[in-house]
């Protein structure tokens, strides 16, 4: 059984050679017309249908704003002048790749992948980032998107992503032949033992579903070029998976005629082939707070593979000393889950860049301007519940995410490997 080598054996070009503003939101719901009875304990407590406080966080994460994470000593993000220029991380500096991997390897792969048309430093014909742009003005999109880390449950960020197809940067390549998957990795200090790396297969990068988002080399975020610290100046961005397939700092593809993914997220028990989960995520809570004044909740909800249908709450009142339960189940086996209520889209006009327009977007409706459905798929969308009459005392609040195919966080895939997905709780106390 074939197994990911290390990263060390990565100079050999094969499979071992190789991841703003809230005051632009509307205050009326677009999820819940009607109001929500939230029956709660003794039945004293109702999440009334007045309109929800301003969303607490922007709809597109400023660049500077995502929570960043980094591999690589030091952290490429990190340099600086000469060092910056000579890794070919600058506008100008910067080169991509696309050369064929030669080895074979019976029974697995018999035959070399062929291309008419490599691009390499060596021969001077590796793409440059003028060329990309000017590759874009004709095949470029542009679209929203959450990212997030398989193993962090929290969203990163969101921020509308711009750039070319991968599918028009390999025709670049010419005439193709025995390529069955696409590995591609980033800048990383010149070392193998750094190299992080990630796969799509052939049909992955060529071939996008009518209205989908395809796999892309993206060079603009939120309006502006992308900054060395998200990856700039030109990352691969996979629309549907996690953070570990849209691969920073982008500089080498490889085609292969083997079928075997190649991620070094592989190597570390992970699934490399996951996409992002439909998971609910509620926003920190003072762990005091007044009987006397209503108890507003807010917090994220990311859409994946499957949408969103609903995001729901359970609250319950527990003994002062008593020990939390991570475990939504064990923890309420007879819970009573409530709907919460869905933030609207903003106010496009005001939170895109002044050079785009909403019908521009893939996953927008060309004449309405609107997203074709909320929240965006593979984006972040936010929810809210303001309750009211709850007594003094201590309550753990728990909120999950109901997929578009009827399944309620943690299901349909609870195993951590393939993405962070447990239910969270917030526990605070009323006096």
């Amino acid at each position: 059984m074939h197994k990911p080598s290390s990263p060390g054996d990565a100079e050999a070009i094969s499979r071992r050679a190789f991841v703003s503003n809230s005051a632009a939101w509307t205050m009326t719901s677009l999820a819940a017309a009607q109001p929500i009875q939230a029956d709660i304990l003794s039945g004293a407590a109702t999440n009334q249908a007045t309109a929800l406080p301003a969303c607490p966080h922007p709809f597109l994460t400023p660049a500077e704003s995502f929570n960043t994470v980094a591999r690589g000593n030091p952290k490429p993000h990190t340099l600086t002048g000469k060092a910056l220029v000579e890794a070919r991380m600058t506008p100008e500096t910067w080169r991509l790749e696309m050369t064929t991997d030669p080895q074979v390897e019976p029974p697995y792969v018999t035959q070399p992948a062929r291309i008419q048309a490599p691009h390499t430093l060596k021969d001077g014909t590796a793409l440059d980032l003028e060329t990309l742009r000017e590759l874009g003005k004709s095949h470029g999109v542009k679209f929203i998107k959450a990212t997030q880390c398989l193993n962090i449950p929290e969203p990163l960020g969101q921020g509308l992503w711009e750039g070319v197809p991968l599918r028009e940067v390999l025709k670049l390549c010419g005439k193709m032949k025995d390529v069955r998957r696409i590995y591609y990795r980033g800048f990383h200090n010149e070392d193998p033992e750094q190299i992080f790396q990630s796969s799509l297969s052939y049909t992955q990068a060529m071939e996008t579903p009518p209205g989908g988002f395809p796999p892309m080399l993206a060079y603009r975020l939120n309006g502006q070029p992308i900054t060395p610290l998200r990856g700039g100046p030109v990352r691969m961005i996979v629309p549907w998976a996690h953070g570990f397939k849209s691969i920073k700092w982008l500089q080498q593809i490889f085609l292969t005629n083997d079928y075997r993914a190649n991620d070094t997220y592989a190597l570390q028990n992970n699934d490399p082939e996951s996409h992002l989960k439909t998971s609910a995520y509620v926003d920190p809570v003072p762990e005091r707070m007044s009987a006397s004044q209503p108890v507003t909740l807010t917090g994220k909800v990311i859409s994946g593979l499957s949408g969103l249908k609903r995001v729901e709450y359970s609250l319950r009142r527990v003994a002062k000393d008593a020990q939390p339960q991570e475990d939504a189940e064990r923890a309420q086996p007879e819970a009573v889950w409530k709907p919460c209520r869905i933030y609207p889209p903003p106010d496009w006009e005001q939170i895109l860049p002044p050079d785009v327009r909403p019908h521009q977007l893939l996953g927008f409706d060309a004449r309405t301007g609107q997203p074709r459905e909320w929240p965006m798929r593979f984006g972040t969308g936010y929810w809210g519940i303001t309750l009211h009459g709850l007594q003094a005392g201590v309550y753990e609040v728990r909120v999950r995410a109901v997929d578009g195919n009827g399944f309620a966080q943690p299901e349909p895939r609870p195993l951590r490997k393939s993405g962070g997905n447990a239910v969270e709780m917030q526990r605070f106390q009323l006096s």
